[in-house]
């Protein structure tokens, strides 16, 4: 019952100064709001860097062939990255326990033809190990095997936009593709995958067997990229440090301690280089709203003095009738309490509005941890309480006296 009327008491004389009410619970209601929009665009953010991660494929390492250094004993060719072979691929896979697959590539952009339609397109030569080592899924067909690449078939798989692009809504399935003149079969269709983290179409490529690619279409011996599978997420950095140990001792390297003539680009590295940036970047800008809490919190303790001020006869009134510090104290508090509560709460959906809005209207993903929304809640009540602590041990430290001289 005493709870009640405290609480009574409090709620009537917040409501007899509505607009001194009012001001102060804005800090606090923007501070929570800004905060809360702030953090859902940064988990949004960083969800959808950890997709694109993701479906760049599954425990992936990527070795990527880098210029050479002319030294004595080896051929250079200025214009020319020879540094990876298709050897180089299977040496990883038979001499790296922690690899799992791989699959060597070579791709450049060509013209590539069907009846009339031409497009231009990246042309990937590799192996049938590519689309599980890269996580894509053939809509349509089927993907070439084992057998075509060992004889050089003619077969082609096209990306969703190329299809689009040379067929439209006609199915290609068994037509023909002309790449840099020479005639392909369609065998498959590529489910659409989208843009990758880096930024290049995933749609917009026409993959053949490997040696079709460097016999029929590129001429050439060498290859630019390894795709390469670790068993496990927990050994991927082994694995890394496997292959560079391989690649070093085929390419010579270890003699005379000379610079990787290689790239290996770890996803694990790159994930967690993503997640980091997109923690610091929502930190940042959270600390940034928590300063509007601040000053919220300063509001409060403004309101609160002007009131301990306003109200000093009252407080002197219900000592001299018996009232003790600790309910003048706890009275409020209360008030304190129910500022810091009701600015949050209005704060909250307000960030919750915010956080709609900014994924309706831009492309941005976002995500309101449910556990971070309480705790916006408990820090609100927090600083009404800290900043309410002052002005009632004031009031409470008051002589009955001296309250009602002032009168």
């Amino acid at each position: 019952m005493k709870l009640f009327r405290n609480i009574m008491l409090t709620r009537r004389t917040l409501f007899a100064h509505r607009l001194r009410t009012l001001l102060a619970l804005i800090g606090i209601t923007i501070g929570v709001a800004a905060v809360i929009v702030m953090v859902a665009v940064g988990k949004g953010a960083q969800r959808e860097v950890l997709r694109l991660i993701q479906e760049m494929g599954v425990n992936l390492l990527v070795v990527s062939a880098e210029r050479a250094e002319a030294f004595a004993g080896r051929d250079f060719v200025p214009g020319n990255v020879i540094t990876l072979t298709r050897d180089d691929a299977e040496a990883l896979l038979t001499e790296c326990p922690s690899v799992e697959m791989v699959a060597p590539a070579e791709h450049k952009r060509l013209l590539v033809k069907h009846d009339v339609y031409s497009v231009q397109t990246k042309v990937l030569g590799t192996t049938p190990e590519y689309p599980e080592i890269r996580n894509f899924a053939v809509q349509q067909g089927t993907f070439f095997t084992e057998e075509d690449d060992r004889f050089a078939a003619r077969v082609a798989v096209l990306g969703a936009a190329v299809k689009v692009n040379l067929f439209g809504d006609e199915d290609p399935l068994g037509d023909v593709i002309r790449i840099a003149n020479v005639p392909f079969e369609v065998v498959g269709v590529l489910r659409a995958k989208g843009v990758t983290a880096e930024g290049s179409n995933e749609d917009d490529q026409v993959i053949i067997p490997l040696r079709s690619a460097l016999r029929r279409v590129f001429n050439q011996a060498h290859i630019r990229t390894i795709y390469a599978q670790a068993r496990s997420r927990d050994q991927m950095n082994r694995a890394e440090r496997e292959m560079r140990n391989v690649l070093r001792e085929r390419h010579r390297l270890d003699v005379g301690d000379r610079p990787d003539d290689f790239t290996i680009q770890n996803q694990v590295t790159a994930l967690e280089a993503e997640q980091q940036t997109t923690a610091s970047f929502t930190l940042m800008v959270a600390g940034i709203a928590a300063i509007s809490l601040l000053v919220g919190g300063i509001g409060i303790l403004a309101v609160m003095l002007i009131a301990v001020r306003e109200r000093t006869p009252e407080i002197g009134l219900r000592m001299a009738v018996g009232a003790r510090p600790r309910d003048i104290l706890v009275q409020f508090l209360s008030e304190a309490l129910i500022l810091g509560l009701a600015g949050g709460a209005t704060g909250i959906v307000l960030g919750l509005a915010g956080a709609l809005v900014v994924s309706w209207t831009t492309r941005w993903s976002t995500v309101v941890p449910v556990g971070f929304v309480a705790l916006a809640l408990l820090f609100s009540v927090s600083v009404g309480l800290f900043f309410g602590v002052y002005p009632a041990r004031r009031a409470a430290l008051l002589f009955p006296i001296d309250a009602l001289r002032a009168e």
